[in-house]
């Protein structure tokens, strides 16, 4: 039988590889979800056979309820509260591996000095990566808008973070009691807090795939403790992945990582410029009339596409464009919308095909040549204030060159600014022209606009 499961577990593990693989491609993606999910079906299922299990009813009773409840939310919520639904599950896990690690801490029967050291690290990145996920998802859900800053902020984390490794090291060097076990998860927990709450908004993507990682991380080293192969294999890929994207999604806004987690966002630096010129709105006819007669139009979705629900109404208009002989292509930024790939995410339920969507360095020295730049919902992603004034809290972050376009057509509700909330010079530029309203109201009338040429 124990080769069974050791098979088992191996097949399960190649199938969480080359799901993750068939992911990195929007054409196969769903397939790589399927087979991840398989994978994860068959670890389930082989569990039940392994020597020394016991509890089974609770175990069905979990697996239940935790079904139920990710069948219902993932049916029921919206694509614009995705990001949120990432970092409430992804914090789920890191939880599991601390509860993991807390039980088999607490019951002493760690198998060796070195899986005792492997728990007490899983133990802190899983809690940390729980309650700061947590934290994370009350932010981009709206419960909590405000960054918490004080003086001495960083010291006082630094010094919680070092009392918490002290008692690891101390549950790890001998015999602690359940006191000071259950001391160092409640510090932990605390420091997760502590980590995320002054971590702005516009940082968000860059965090929800940090503590990704810490989750890959801690399930790896608690799969070690339970001598689980599938465990530290899953984990080791998902900890691999979740670094690698986070190294991207920083490099994206050209800021360090050290940056995102210790500094206050736009805290450095001098006084940012005035933004000279004036507003200039376009009636919807117009903006329709523009890009019916041009001969190549780029899309930039955005954040505020997604609040509005209109990447389907943009996609008709893209395709009325596409009859007249208009060459449409769409512009992703990397860290546009609230979670990596969220804009891919959304114009692939929309239908847009592959090939049509392009990414910062494949579209941007095609700017140029574009007739017009419809933005809708984008703003801290294209704003030139990243290429020219070194004052500007998101001086250096790589843009997409929308002001380059002959003209330009900014869809938004009102004249506020964006996440890093920095006024956006795209805005006042001589080639652009707002079209205010709700997104998915102003795609409609530029559909009925072209429609009646």
């Amino acid at each position: 039988m124990q080769l069974v499961i050791d098979v088992t577990y191996f097949v399960a593990a190649a199938l969480f590889i080359l799901g993750l693989k068939r992911m990195s491609s929007p054409k196969t993606a769903v397939g790589g979800i399927l087979w991840a999910g398989a994978g994860m079906l068959a670890a389930g299922f082989i569990t039940f056979f392994v020597p020394g299990m016991e509890n089974y009813g609770l175990m069905i009773i979990a697996i239940a309820i935790g079904s139920v409840v990710a069948w219902v939310s993932g049916k029921r919520v919206a694509m614009t509260d995705m990001p949120q639904m990432i970092a409430l599950y992804n914090g789920m896990g890191g939880g599991a591996a601390a509860a993991i690690a807390a039980v088999e801490l607490i019951k002493g029967e760690v198998h060796s000095a070195a899986a005792i050291w492997l728990a007490v690290i899983g133990a802190v990145i899983g809690t940390v990566s729980f309650s700061g996920s947590l934290v994370a998802f009350s932010k981009l859900q709206g419960w909590m808008r405000k960054s918490l800053h004080f003086a001495g902020q960083q010291l006082f984390n630094l010094s919680l973070f070092g009392v918490t490794l002290g008692l690891g090291i101390w549950i790890a060097s001998g015999d602690p009691g359940t006191g000071v076990i259950i001391s160092f998860f409640v510090l932990a927990l605390i420091f997760g807090v502590l980590m995320t709450l002054p971590i702005g908004g516009a940082d968000m993507p860059v965090v929800i795939s940090l503590y990704n990682a810490f989750t890959g991380l801690a399930v790896g080293f608690e799969g070690y403790v339970l001598n689980n192969a599938a465990m530290i294999i899953a984990g080791t890929v998902v900890g691999a992945a979740g670094t690698l994207l986070t190294q991207l999604m920083a490099k994206a806004m050209n800021r360090p990582l050290s940056n995102v987690l210790f500094k206050k966002f736009g805290a450095a630096g001098g006084e940012a410029a005035e933004v000279g010129g004036s507003l200039k709105p376009i009636e919807a006819d117009d903006a329709g009339i523009m890009m019916a007669f041009a001969d190549k139009v780029i899309i930039v979705p955005g954040y505020g596409m997604a609040v509005a629900q209109a990447q389907h109404k943009i996609w008709e208009l893209a395709k009325l464009l596409g009859e007249r002989g208009v060459t449409v292509k769409f512009a992703i930024h990397p860290v546009a919308g609230r979670m990596p790939g969220h804009m891919n995410v959304l114009l692939a339920e929309a239908g847009v095909p592959y090939d049509l969507i392009y990414d910062l360095d494949e579209i941007n020295p095609e700017f140029e040549t574009a007739d017009v730049a419809l933005v809708i919902g984008a703003n801290d992603v294209v704003n030139p204030a990243a290429r020219n004034d070194p004052n500007s809290p998101i001086y250096g972050m790589p843009i997409l060159d929308v002001d380059k376009a002959k003209n330009v057509i900014v869809i938004k509700r009102g004249t506020g600014k964006g996440f890093s909330g920095v006024e956006n010079q795209l805005f006042f530029a001589d080639n652009t022209r707002m079209l205010y309203g709700d997104g998915q109201e102003m795609a409609a009338k530029l559909i009925q606009a072209v429609k009646e040429l």
